[in-house]
């Protein structure tokens, strides 16, 4: 999903979407069974561009990534989504009446990189469309761990445009110690206690530009937020994918933002 790039901070790290950000595409997964992940959602500018993903939390609120240049009002959010561009029956269609950005969110840092989108109506919850769980606990997924991305993002890194369908790949957790280090990231920028390093040692195995605001899935459990990784080096050696993680205060802010039971 790695059309119209816009370099948002360092050459050496770019955001994971497609217009006015650095993108994050799945790169050395699989197509999935259609809406078999009924949680997803697909985020469009009216001109049919991908923007990002997210994850459909309740009936009118999605989660995302706080980078994604996301307008209310004009761009739209999608439901039961299999293909970008196909017509499909279990789609739905919704404007965005509203978004929140973290309030401590950094571009410059990559922290706090999160976004809640409120629709513009109610999803009608069924076989394709369905909510996931927020984390229950404030789990550090452990190195090692294998997890999953899913989105509809640029499936090369050298293919500027994103993926037709929606496509997973499984990932693994690299250790913050690890990914600070000369080999991957060196500190620039530094990978926090609020974030998720992976990806493959071998490479090849990532996110990538449009993946943006995907949910990472750890145990069947959502843990994280595609953010962002190392310009044009998707699935490349020592530069995995970064992801914001969920926890226990971010639980609480987003609780604390939309009300209600989930």
């Amino acid at each position: 999903m790695g059309a119209f790039f816009t370099l948002l901070t360092s050459a050496a790290v770019f955001l994971l979407v497609i217009p006015g950000g650095l993108c994050v595409d799945i790169i050395g997964g699989d197509e999935v069974a259609p809406h078999s992940r009924p949680f997803m959602a697909l985020i469009l500018k009216n001109e049919g561009l991908l923007i990002c993903g997210g994850a459909l939390i309740k009936r009118n609120w999605v989660l995302t990534a706080a980078h994604c240049p996301v307008e209310s009002g004009k761009d739209s959010v999608i439901l039961g989504a299999h293909s970008i561009k196909r017509k499909e029956k279990e789609k739905q269609f919704f404007k965005i009446a509203k978004l929140i950005r973290h309030p401590c969110y950094w571009p410059e840092s990559k922290e706090h990189d999160l976004m809640l989108l409120q629709l513009k109506g109610r999803a009608k919850l069924n076989k394709a469309v369905k909510t996931i769980q927020l984390p229950t606990s404030n789990d550090d997924p452990k190195p090692g761990t294998v997890c999953r991305v899913a989105g509809w993002g640029q499936t090369k890194n050298n293919l500027r445009k994103p993926s037709e369908t929606l496509r997973e790949v499984n990932v693994t957790i690299i250790s913050r110690e690890i990914c600070n280090s000369e080999k991957y990231y060196r500190n620039n920028p530094t990978i926090t206690d609020s974030m998720i390093c992976a990806g493959s040692e071998k490479g090849n195995r990532d996110s990538c530009g449009g993946d943006s605001g995907g949910p990472l899935i750890c145990n069947n459990v959502m843990r994280g937020i595609t953010s962002f990784g190392k310009k044009d080096k998707c699935g490349a050696i020592g530069a995995p994918g970064v992801y914001t993680r969920l926890t226990k205060q971010y639980v609480q802010w987003i609780k604390k933002t939309i009300g209600g039971d989930f």
